[in-house]
């Protein structure tokens, strides 16, 4: 078998390497045919190794594409100076420091090619060194710009933020002052960011994030996975006791799903791949730095359900993304949180339908948001989530109930029920609360495991929650009052169950009623199968 290529950016080291590389090059060949392009997807998403393959392709390193589909296709007697800047690799901390530190990129990128510059700042060398280069070598120059978005996310809250983003307004500027000398412009990055010159002053500028030619560009396809990853798959099987066909089931509900134009799915490489090395399932892309301050803004603005459940958009949410005034879709979806689920023109005009993508990130995301509403100890969560689930399917409503309190014994007191004096305040109280009570209960079963419809519509009333997995659904009620007895209130949840005959659409499998009830601080469960 073929290595592996974890943690491989370079298109030279893979091919000369010998590692497993899945041939992206028939996207790669119609890409070429643009001028300017653009790409968004989230980060590690294998754009890197996009913009390394582009640039092997127009110094004309043939040889490192042979048997690929580009291969016959490519005229390999044309070469192309390429200028390549990747701001993961420019320090980026201050004006300043992005001004020396691109200053002197460029400078040794023109020693390479014995091109003297002689402008003082990083835009002037850069107009200077595309130039210089086109009329040296004959042929226009290449730009390749990966992450070009990354000192404006690390800025995000910080002071030197407009600072650094107007140096890089006057740097992306020169592109279209040089128009003349280039042959093509290729830039990836996480967001497509508003404020920033590049994407207002490029008229010619083709964003390829949500063109459909251009779904799998990154990322692999089932038909890939398969092909590609044969041997490992058959391995991976036999190592956990599963048929391949189980198998591929389960890697692609927690790999798989994430999709650009509403019809072709794809899976993270960098899940993938360690996944195979592995053979174990776990977090891996997510694991990798979820920024701290999404998941608090997801707490703070009581946007759990914006995960939980399917989200509607237009085409809008993804033209710009404006640092100093963030938008909670757009920050997701192009952090790779959200992803397209569906795609439909409404009255000639498009629009989305955004979910999670798969099992890695919604158990995941569902642990941290749990860690930030209860404050329970992330490094603990798996554990106690294993015990609870096996506690709902075993009917043990004692055991299940203590761990209940084990999770919200550290919730801060602040978010605790009051009791209001007011009969009015007391019962919008009391609402609230269940609301809160609620949002953690569907975050927790979610991380279960479970497909969670929250508020389902029945013919008879509103569910509050049902769970289902396998052959299993879980009809759920929630209660909450601040001084109604605990016993009372889980009563009437499961009482409402029966009455209203909520189990109804899901008897063709196994049903579990659940009553969770919160009483002021005191919380409670039954747990009872269904007998009809």
């Amino acid at each position: 078998m073929k290595e592996l290529p974890i943690g491989i950016q370079s298109f030279e080291k893979l091919r000369n390497g010998g590692f497993l590389y899945v041939d992206k090059t028939k996207e790669i060949l119609q890409l070429t045919s643009s001028n300017i392009v653009f790409l968004s997807r989230p980060r590690r998403f294998g754009k890197s190794l996009l913009v390394s393959t582009l640039e092997e392709l127009y110094t004309g390193n043939q040889s490192l594409f042979e048997g690929l589909y580009i291969y016959d296709k490519w005229d390999w007697t044309q070469r192309y100076p390429v200028i390549r800047i990747d701001w993961a690799g420019i320090k980026h901390d201050s004006k300043e420091e992005m001004e020396q530190d691109m200053s002197d990129y460029l400078q040794s990128i023109a020693t390479v090619n014995d091109i003297i510059l002689t402008r003082q700042f990083a835009s002037g060398r850069f107009v200077e060194l595309i130039e210089l280069l086109h009329r040296k070598e004959g042929n226009k120059v290449v730009v390749l710009i990966d992450e070009y978005d990354k000192p404006i996310l690390d800025a995000i809250g910080k002071p030197e933020a407009a600072d650094i983003r107007a140096f890089l307004q006057g740097f992306y500027v020169v592109l279209k002052a040089t128009d003349d000398h280039l042959k093509f412009v290729f830039m990836t990055g996480v967001t497509k960011v508003a404020k920033v010159s590049i994407f207002s002053a490029l008229n010619s500028l083709k964003d390829i994030t949500l063109n459909n030619k251009y779904a799998s560009i990154c990322g692999y396809t089932q038909e890939e996975l398969e092909r590609n990853f044969s041997e490992y798959i058959d391995e991976t099987a036999v190592h956990v006791n599963m048929t391949r066909e189980d198998l591929l089931a389960k890697i692609r509900q927690w790999y798989d799903g994430y999709t650009w134009d509403g019809k072709t799915s794809v899976y993270n490489p960098f899940s993938t791949l360690p996944f195979f090395d592995n053979k174990e399932f776990s977090d891996y892309w997510f694991a990798t730095g979820t920024p701290t301050f999404l998941i608090n803004r997801l707490k703070k603005h009581g946007l759990a359900k914006t995960v939980l459940e399917p989200v509607i958009a237009d085409s809008s949410a993804f033209d710009s993304y404006d640092p100093d005034a963030l938008d909670d879709v757009p920050l997701l979806f192009q952090a790779g949180y959200l992803t397209v689920k569906k795609k439909e023109m409404i009255n000639g005009e498009p629009e989305y339908t955004l979910g999670v993508p798969n099992q890695e990130v919604r158990v995941s995301l569902m642990k941290h948001l749990l860690s930030a509403y209860t404050n329970y100890p992330l490094s603990k969560m798996s554990e106690l989530g294993r015990q609870m689930l096996k506690q709902i399917l075993a009917f043990d409503a004692k055991g299940f109930t203590n761990n209940m309190r084990i999770m919200f014994a550290d919730v801060p007191y602040t978010l605790k029920p009051s009791k209001a004096k007011n009969q009015a305040k007391a019962e919008a109280q009391n609402l609230a609360n269940e609301a809160f009570y609620h949002i953690i209960f569907q975050l927790w079963m979610t991380m279960l495991g479970f497909n969670i419809q929250s508020e389902k519509l029945t013919n008879r009333g509103r569910i509050d929650a049902v769970l289902q997995q396998d052959g299993v659904a879980i009809v759920a009620e929630l209660k909450y009052h601040a001084t109604t007895e605990l016993e009372t209130l889980l009563n009437q949840a499961i009482a409402q169950i029966r009455e209203k005959r909520y189990y109804e659409p899901f008897l063709d499998r196994k049903v579990i009623l659940l009553g969770i009830a919160f009483s002021g601080k005191e919380v409670g469960c039954r747990i009872e199968p269904l007998v009809v």
